[in-house]
């Protein structure tokens, strides 16, 4: 059973650029080909996407970060939306998922598309929700044929991959609502679906509808993001029945997906406690065979607003060694409001210190040779080569301005550690700075 055997599109793209996915992730194309194949990495690529990166997420592929950029009810600025998306690519994002809420969505993701060559990952069920609450209908008032209709246009449009609740379950929304639940379901995807389901009394339309998904998916070669619409929204609800109910499920769903030749990616958990990200991580890999898992942190405490991207990033370092493939990234921002350019600037920037933070503890080469070289240059106070090493050389450079033509750093100047044995002149500075 293989990917590309089945997949005409997802084979051609991945002939052409393979040397170069070899060079960058530092693998043997053989080793790409076979986990592409398998379906325990995938290849982000629409054609319809013009001068898209082609973008590798998986085992053994480097751990890559996305970053979720988009309007709100309360907040749309479409300029401030693409200097976000351009502010992501500088700052490290391998790809972007557009969450729009309000607007004209499809100028905006025509906008985004157009703008960045990073893939881009959007939320189809959002779109249809936002049409009718724009005519003051309810939000779970749309059919099947819309939900399929919008789908294929996003697909057609360049959409690289998508996030769809297909695991989202009749059995699994009365889980999530009768278990004892702290937050109830935290998913916007998975609280809609369950609001349809309810409504309409009728198992989820993404899952019932699956097989015309997977034909539309398979035609653009858009990789399905298998929601995670029952995840737990705070540490007390991590691993219970609900969650673990749909991740059977995306499993399933996700084999099913591979026979076709399409492409999945599963999503993981939002919220855990230090000790079970480990439990949750592995156990999530074994029961979807290793697909590429995409993780939201995860939160290892419910307590951080105003630093959840710290938060998310302790998590995501241990979620990385344990498996995950990629970090979907946290911002100041979450839980609080709309981020700002600043907070996607930090939400990158802390993702990239948690997946640097893993690959060294797996001993992949890159990573440790990145540590390694700043180490060397730590010791040589080489602040040019320290620059160059740095998750965030502009920090760098602005941090080290005001003393930037001393050979030590303000914190210890002539008392440098560095220095203490080498023989230097130890000369104090005839003025040193003071402050009243």
């Amino acid at each position: 059973m293989s990917i590309c055997s089945k997949n005409p599109t997802c084979s051609s793209i991945l002939r052409t650029h393979l040397a170069a996915l070899a060079e960058t992730e530092g693998l043997p194309p053989r080793t790409i080909e076979e986990a592409v194949n398998a379906g325990t990495m995938v290849l982000l690529a629409n054609p319809a996407h013009k001068n898209v990166i082609p973008t590798l997420i998986g085992q053994p592929a480097t751990v890559k970060v996305n970053a979720n950029i988009g309007t709100s009810m309360f907040v749309t600025d479409v300029a401030m939306e693409l200097q976000k998306a351009s502010l992501a690519k500088k700052a490290g994002a391998h790809a972007l998922m557009d969450l729009s809420t309000a607007g004209d969505l499809d100028a905006i993701r025509r906008d985004i598309l157009d703008a960045v060559d990073l893939p881009l990952g959007t939320v189809p069920l959002y779109a249809v929700a936002q049409r009718h609450l724009a005519k003051g209908k309810d939000p779970s008032d749309f059919s099947e044929e819309e939900i399929i209709a919008e789908i294929a246009q996003q697909a057609a449009a360049g959409v690289d991959f998508m996030t769809l609740h297909c695991g989202v379950t009749r059995r699994g929304a009365q889980l999530a609502a009768e278990s004892g639940r702290v937050t109830g379901i935290v998913s916007r995807g998975g609280s809609i679906l369950g609001r349809w389901m309810r409504r309409h009394d009728a198992e989820n339309p993404f899952l019932t509808r699956y097989d015309d998904i997977l034909d539309i998916c398979l035609a653009h070669n858009v990789t399905i993001s298998l929601g995670d619409g029952l995840r737990p929204g705070c540490g007390a609800d991590a691993g219970d029945g609900a969650q673990w109910e749909e991740v059977i499920n995306l499993g399933a769903l996700a084999r099913r997906a591979k026979e076709r030749g399409v492409q999945t990616m599963i999503e993981g958990p939002g919220h855990v406690p230090l000790h079970l990200v480990q439990s949750q991580i592995q156990g999530i890999k074994r029961l979807t065979d290793g697909a590429p898992l995409y993780v939201l942190g995860p939160l290892t405490t419910d307590c951080a607003p105003g630093y959840d991207h710290i938060a998310g990033a302790i998590g995501g370092a241990l979620a990385a060694y344990f498996g995950a493939d990629f970090l979907c990234y946290l911002t100041p921002a979450e839980h609080l409001t709309l981020p700002g350019p600043e907070d996607v600037w930090a939400g990158i920037k802390a993702s990239l210190v948690a997946a640097q933070s893993a690959e060294t503890a797996l001993g992949r080469p890159a990573a440790v040779a990145r540590n390694l070289g700043m180490s060397r240059a730590r010791a040589d106070l080489d602040w040019e080569a320290m620059t160059g090493f740095a998750l965030d050389p502009d920090l760098v450079r602005k941090r080290r301005a005001m003393h930037s033509q001393e050979k030590e750093c303000a914190m210890c100047g002539a008392l440098c550690a560095m220095r203490m044995m080498t023989g230097d002149n130890f000369a104090c500075p005839t003025k040193p700075e003071t402050k009243e």
